[in-house]
């Protein structure tokens, strides 16, 4: 009996999992900020992440229930579920160096010294 080839369909996600970051973008309707988080995540994810990100976006206003698993009381808010460990950034998502350091996609800035 000779092997069996199965045809596989290529995908953007066809990464190793070790390699795809899963982020969870938790929002409260289509409000300007939550508009606003998405634009800057996906800005960021396609410079930092390209092709080896997936995010899904969670509207609490028509799926609140979803709030308890990951603990959130703010929204905006960004959830890294993986690569482990989880991490979170609540906001717009505007500063991209805050949230490259809050991704560990970057290290922090050196500290300023006042030199006064």
């Amino acid at each position: 009996m000779s092997p069996t080839k199965t045809k596989t369909r290529k995908s953007s996600f066809d990464t190793p999992r070790a390699n795809v970051w899963r982020l969870r973008l938790y929002v409260a309707g289509q409000t300007p900020r939550s508009l606003a988080a998405f634009e800057n995540l996906k800005r960021i994810c396609e410079t930092h992440l390209k092709g080896h990100y997936r995010i899904e976006v969670i509207d609490l206003v028509e799926q609140p229930h979803l709030s308890k698993g990951d603990q959130i009381f703010a929204i905006p808010t960004l959830v890294r579920k993986l690569p482990q460990p989880m991490r979170k950034i609540i906001g717009d998502l505007s500063d991209t160096e805050r949230v490259l350091v809050g991704l560990d996609l970057s290290p922090p800035p050196p500290p300023q010294f006042d030199r006064g």
